[in-house]
């Protein structure tokens, strides 16, 4: 399709498989793409290290939207950097991760940190390739309270019923400057009021000098909702959840079925 000039596609659960692998029919459509002048932006709840395994494997230079939204980078070059003040992490730990004896991930640019860990650490170091540090969450609090800065994003990893019920703990204590939504059904990302995936595409439009009507978004989860309604085009991935597949103009195959590559080719097609 002539007009789309930007794809912005999230991660885990669309490009990869549950195997967490391009698969290659997915690798070939997005090449092609690519080489027709359409810019690739990969959007995930991932941090640097985990979004630029994904790019290494594509082959492609890609504008990376990580954390969720907090953090955009155009090679290594940072365009945008979001943080939550030091205190507000404090909080969350000793209110809600503490409270339900869960450790805490904090992120920060490169960095991540967390206050213990359990299988869901171990499960996601595997994936990303990169050991957290284990932090005392004052401690960094005051450091960081000293630097004038804060961390881009919180997440707690849990089973889905588990956190469904941390969700809604969060919501009742109506913090005003966070807002949340799940990446996945055991992963709830947390992160500055206002920041969402929708809000880095838009950034990396003004940056590119092209209009959202002109973007195509793929997702799968909550937290790609604000990015599929702003895109020209949203696609809904087969695995996605109901209320994203109601948002989407489109809804494609499944992750294992390459359904970024089917989309592609029907779009562009048509």
């Amino acid at each position: 399709m002539d007009r789309i000039k930007l794809i912005c596609a999230d991660i885990d659960g669309t490009l990869l498989d549950d195997n967490k692998r391009v698969l290659p029919q997915v690798k070939e459509s997005l090449r092609k793409v690519a080489e027709s002048g359409v810019r690739i932006a990969l959007a995930s709840g991932r941090m640097p290290a985990g979004v630029e395994l994904v790019e290494k494997e594509l082959g492609i230079p890609c504008i990376k939207i990580c954390n969720a939204g907090t953090c955009i980078l155009l090679g290594n070059q940072c365009i945008t950097m979001k943080y939550l003040l030091p205190d507000v992490m404090e909080h969350i730990y000793v209110d809600i991760a503490k409270k339900n004896n869960l450790p805490l991930w904090i992120f920060r640019e490169r960095e991540w940190y967390v206050t213990d860990v359990d299988s869901f650490v171990e499960r996601e170091t595997e994936i990303i390739k990169y050991q957290p540090k284990v932090v005392k969450v004052r401690k960094l609090a005051d450091e960081w309270s000293q630097e004038g800065t804060g961390p881009c994003k919180l997440l707690i990893a849990a089973d889905a019923d588990i956190l469904k019920r941390i969700q809604q703990e969060i919501k009742e204590q109506n913090w005003k400057d966070v807002d949340l939504a799940c990446s996945a059904d055991h992963l709830l990302e947390i992160f500055p009021q206002g920041v969402t995936k929708a809000t880095a595409l838009s950034a990396v439009c003004s940056m590119l000098d092209i209009e959202p009507k002109d973007t195509l978004a793929i997702g799968d989860h909550e937290l790609d909702i604000p990015m599929i309604e702003m895109a020209g085009i949203g696609v809904a991935m087969g695995n996605a959840i109901s209320e994203l597949k109601e948002k989407a103009d489109y809804v494609t195959k499944t992750n294992n079925e390459a359904g970024v590559a089917y989309a592609l080719d029907i779009i562009w097609h048509r």
